[in-house]
């Protein structure tokens, strides 16, 4: 059994960070087991977040269980399954999230975690390239910038936006999220930005630090109520690790509390049902789960040349590919969504409470990504802070079967008045007077869709995930939380957890870039220990 001071399970967003921090010190030995391949040969292309949503090379291809609330739709949830996680495949929009966030976080019991603690991490993390709030990284490993894309349909949607009422904000990342945007990218140059890139590639030379990829973690290696090692299957071999100091699970909030509950830590029902031991009981594994549905409007546009149904139809998307490669611009080179708004459903609120993504193209087939044969934008929306719970457990004591995975979407009405809401804001941008020129008909839902009850149908009936999945491992004191503060999984010796799965709430935006800052501050606590 090979001895490491770390053994860090899960090369994502969190666990690649963690990584590369902790070996900075060359006092500390660190294994790092990643379930993936070491890369894709898509991942560093922006458009990845398009072609690897349904590959099984890149993608763990979760899926949800039958609900009645979304249809008893199986719903998928894609995540990255390659060094750098859901960063080598996700739809590169960089979002902090909000100060209220992190406060409520610390005012929740888990101290550190204000934005004052959180603010300075961010900002060590990133290196952002654009003009911004003066407080911005400028000289972190992950590089950010803002889309540098222009069209006529995003002048437009700009000023319909501020007809309506809200106004242009320079840098959401900044003081104050809210306002219609340009959106900030973990791209540079037009290439992915990745953890994996940005943060493993610098440190993969050290001695200290050792690699192993297409190695599924099955368990914590537990002696009474320490956690001494993993075991993990590669090449079909079993093989076991030892942690002089901690192990830190930062599979996601899928993977993480999965390996929980198969190394018989969490819910004794749950355990028993599947056969398993319980070694230490934590009713708060698996539960908590929080995720953004998404919403998607999609409206044909009347102008020519603007939405890339039509720049990418026949020989077009023969020339964008060759404007990446010339230019590193055009569709290739873009995001999920190249503008944003923050805003706010209801006057007496005191910051943003949902996300809107303006898309200059409409897609046909979600899976595929493939594009409508009609020129068309696509606006969606979810709700920033989602207060429906579900919960993610084993159904089975097989490592290599699927957990399963209920959102519980619109359990709360809060979530249904914020999501009615901002589809009506939706609809209010687009149809104000600057987008006459360029709107054609609502070509979905259609504006048969009208009365609050027919539209909360229709998102129950065609609403899929942001691809957030968060809290399952809920950080906090108290019998329903699984970590503390220092990320210490309750009643349990050196193991921690380093993830979305700690979040005690969902942040106020993507959750790429808060798991990045969770790898970064995991690192932080566990240099302080040592």
């Amino acid at each position: 059994m090979d001895t490491y001071d770390y053994i860090v399970v899960g090369a994502g967003s969190a666990g690649a960070a963690l990584a590369a921090r902790l070996t900075e010190n060359p006092a500390n030995k660190v294994l790092l087991i990643e379930a993936g391949k070491a890369s894709h040969r898509w991942s560093r292309f922006p458009i990845s977040f398009g072609l690897l949503i349904d590959d099984p090379v890149a993608n763990w291809r979760f899926r949800s269980e039958p609900e009645p609330g979304t249809h008893n739709r199986e719903i998928p949830v894609p995540r990255g399954k390659l060094l750098g996680g859901s960063s080598s495949i996700n739809g590169l929009v960089y979002v902090r999230g909000q100060p209220l966030d992190y406060n409520t976080w610390a005012q929740m019991g888990a101290r550190g975690w204000s934005w004052d603690d959180v603010a300075p991490v961010f900002n060590r993390m990133e290196r952002y390239e654009n003009d911004g709030d003066p407080t911005r990284g400028r000289s972190g490993p992950l590089r950010v910038s803002e889309v540098p894309d222009q069209n006529p349909l995003y002048d437009a949607l700009f000023a319909a936006a501020q007809a309506a009422g809200f106004r242009r904000n320079p840098d959401y990342n900044g003081p104050d999220q809210e306002g219609i945007v340009k959106t900030q990218t973990t791209i540079s140059n037009g290439r992915r930005m990745s953890t994996a890139h940005c943060y493993l590639e610098p440190a993969a030379g050290r001695p200290n630090l050792r690699i192993v990829t297409e190695a599924l973690t099955h368990r914590v290696i537990l002696e009474g109520k320490r956690c001494v090692g993993v075991a993990y299957e590669q090449g079909g071999q079993m093989i076991e690790a030892r942690a002089g100091r901690d192990v830190i699970l930062c599979s996601g909030a899928i993977n993480t509390p999965q390996i929980l509950e198969l190394s018989g830590i969490g819910r004794p029902d749950v355990l028993g049902a599947h056969g398993i031991e319980v070694k230490h009981a934590l009713a708060g594994v698996g539960e908590n789960f929080r995720d953004h549905l998404n919403a998607r409007i999609q409206w044909k546009i009347t102008k020519s040349g603007v939405s890339f149904n039509e720049r990418m139809r026949g020989l077009g998307s023969v020339g964008q590919v060759f404007r990446y490669l010339a230019t590193r611009g055009g569709f290739f080179s873009l995001p999920s969504a190249p503008l944003l708004a923050f805003l706010k459903t209801r006057p007496e609120l005191e910051t943003p409470d949902v996300q809107m993504h303006l898309v200059p193209y409409a897609v046909k087939d979600p899976k595929k990504r493939k594009l409508h044969d009609f020129p068309g934008m696509t606006v969606a929306c979810y709700q920033l802070r989602p207060e429906s719970l579900g919960s993610i457990h084993i159904r089975s004591a097989d490592p290599k079967a699927q957990p399963a995975i209920r959102f519980n979407f619109l359990a709360d009405q809060i979530d249904k008045d914020a999501m009615v809401g901002g589809f009506r804001m939706m609809r209010k941008i687009v149809d104000a007077p600057p987008m006459d020129g360029l709107r054609g008909e609502e070509y979905s839902p259609g504006k048969g869709v009208s009365s609050d009850a027919d539209i909360l149908d229709w998102m129950r009936k065609n609403s899929e995930t942001a691809y957030h999945p968060i809290g399952t491992c809920r950080m906090g004191p108290g019998p329903n939380c699984v970590v503390d503060d220092k990320l210490k999984v309750h009643g349990i010796e050196g193991l921690r957890c380093a993830d979305a799965s700690i979040f005690p709430t969902m942040p106020s935006g993507n959750t790429n870039a808060p798991s990045i800052m969770v790898g970064e501050k995991a690192a932080d606590i566990l240099k302080a220990a040592a």
